[in-house]
């Protein structure tokens, strides 16, 4: 079967910025929801092996598991902060998933 990413250049380049936008004009604060739409976007157009993948997961439960993981990281005194990037792609994978109702 053939895999393949149908996005575009400018498509991903407005939504960088459209995630920018809001993480800078929250302050920061809306970061998780900004990488969930570039996450959603990435997966709407990826086919592995003639299916399509989705993306479910939502700014909110990415927001609870940054505070998470930002308290660990400080009372660990930082050790734990070099676990969160991989923490960061199991709780993207785990919320990617083939397309419901086929191809």
């Amino acid at each position: 079967m053939k895999s393949d990413f149908d996005g575009g250049l400018l498509q991903l380049i407005g939504w960088q910025l459209l995630g920018a936008l809001l993480t800078t004009v929250t302050l920061g604060i809306c970061y998780p929801w900004a990488m969930c739409m570039v996450y959603a976007w990435e997966a709407k157009h990826t086919v592995i092996d003639g299916h399509r993948l989705d993306f479910d997961g939502k700014g909110g439960a990415l927001f609870g598991q940054w505070i998470k993981w930002f308290l660990l990281t400080l009372i660990t005194l930082g050790i734990y902060g070099l676990w969160v990037p991989i923490k960061l792609i199991k709780w993207r994978t785990q919320h990617t998933h083939q397309l419901k109702g086929g191809k």
